[in-house]
C-alpha cells in the first residue's frame, strides 16, 4: 500500500441523503484520494466516510469536505442517539502501508491548527496527538456533547487546543486526531430493552473493568425498532471481533436474549476475519474470500461484502 493515510470522519447527519452526497463529492472529487466507504444511520443522525490517499491529498479532501458540512449542517436542529459535538464531529488519521504513526500525528496537529484558523473553529485532539493525557480517550472529550460544550469551553478543562474558546454559531467544534486502524463494530439484540443494551455496554467496555481496548454503550434505534450494543474495538490485536461477539452474546444470554445481527461501521483488516475465520475453524485451504465470507456469516454482519476488508476495497478502488 506504499505511504497512504486513511481519513475516517464522522458526520453529523444521516438523514437528509443529498447532504450526505455533497460532503462525499467533494472528497471523491479531490484527485489522488479514493472515497472507499459511505456509511449512514438515521437514529444516529451519523454518516461516516472512509477514504485514503496520499497526506496532501487526504488533508485537501478533508478540508473540503470540512466546508461543505459547515455550510450544510445546522448543530442547533441536530438530534440523534450518538454522542457528538459538531457538524464534523472527528476526523482521525490513520496510517497506512509504510506511513507511521507519528507522521500521522504531526498531520493531525497541523491540520487542526489550518482549520481552526479558516473557519473560526474550535479543535480539540485526541487520542496519539493529544497534548493532554485526558484528552487521550474521545468519549472523555465529547462528555458535554454539543449543547453543554457552550457552557464548559471557556473552562481550563475544555479549552480547545486550537481556535476561539466558543462554539462555532451552528457547526460546533470538532476533535482531530491519529490513532491505529480501528474497527466500528455494533450487534443489534433482539430485543428492545435499551437498559439490557447498556448494562451488556458496561459490563464489556475496558473503562468498567471488562473487555481491553474496547469502548462500548447501549442505544436504541427506532428504525430497527431494537436495542444496540455499539463499540469501538481500539486494538483488535488484543480484543478480537470473535471475543467481543462471544461476550455480548453470553452476556445477552444470561437474561434469555439473543443476538439478532451484526454491523461494520465503515471497513475491517481483513487479518481481523481471517483471525475469526481460525476461531471457527474454517480450513486454511479455503480461498481467502471464502473464509472472510464464512467468518461473516459467524457473526451475522448485516449486507456483508468481501470488499468491506479494506485490502480488498483498496486494491478495487486501484484497479479502477
Amino acid at each position: 500500500m506504499s505511504k497512504l493515510v486513511e481519513c475516517v470522519p464522522n458526520f453529523s447527519e444521516g438523514r437528509r441523503p443529498e447532504v450526505v452526497d455533497a460532503i462525499a463529492a467533494r472528497v471523491s472529487g479531490t484527485p489522488d484520494v479514493h472515497l472507499l466507504d459511505r456509511t449512514s444511520d438515521v437514529d444516529h443522525n451519523r454518516s461516516v466516510l472512509t477514504f485514503a490517499g496520499p497526506a496532501d491529498a487526504v488533508t485537501t479532501a478533508m478540508e473540503a469536505a470540512l466546508a461543505e458540512a459547515i455550510e450544510r449542517i445546522d448543530m442547533n436542529d441536530h438530534t440523534g442517539q450518538h454522542p457528538r459535538l459538531g457538524a464534523v464531529d472527528v476526523i482521525p488519521f490513520v496510517p497506512l502501508g509504510d506511513t507511521t504513526i507519528d507522521e500521522c500525528v504531526d498531520l493531525a496537529r497541523g491540520f487542526g491548527k489550518r482549520i481552526a484558523e479558516r473557519f473560526d473553529l474550535p479543535v480539540f485532539l485526541y487520542a496519539r496527538a493529544a497534548r493532554r493525557p485526558e484528552r487521550i480517550s474521545l468519549p472523555d472529550i465529547r462528555r458535554p456533547q454539543f449543547e453543554g460544550l457552550r457552557d464548559v469551553i471557556s473552562t481550563p478543562e475544555f479549552e480547545p487546543d486550537f481556535g476561539p474558546a466558543r462554539l462555532h454559531p451552528t457547526a460546533g467544534a470538532v476533535v482531530v486526531g491519529a490513532r491505529p486502524f480501528l474497527i466500528a463494530y455494533n450487534i443489534n439484540l433482539d430485543s428492545a430493552d435499551l437498559e439490557l443494551a447498556k448494562r451488556i455496554g458496561k459490563q464489556i467496555r475496558e473503562s468498567s473493568g471488562g473487555l481491553p481496548r474496547v469502548q462500548a454503550m447501549g442505544l436504541f434505534l427506532d428504525d430497527l425498532q431494537c436495542a444496540q450494543v455499539s463499540m469501538n474495538l481500539l486494538d483488535f490485536s488484543v480484543t478480537p471481533m470473535w471475543r467481543v461477539w462471544e461476550a455480548v452474546r453470553d452476556a445477552a444470554a444470561m437474561e434469555n436474549v439473543e443476538l439478532k445481527e451484526s454491523e461494520l461501521i465503515g471497513l475491517c483488516p481483513i487479518q481481523e476475519l481471517l483471525d475469526v475465520a481460525d476461531h471457527i475453524g474454517v480450513p486454511g485451504r479455503v480461498k481467502t474470500e471464502e473464509r472472510i465470507t464464512w467468518a461473516a456469516d459467524w457473526l451475522s454482519i448485516r449486507d456483508f461484502e468481501p470488499t468491506m476488508a479494506l485490502e480488498l476495497r483498496l486494491a478495487a478502488a486501484d484497479a479502477q
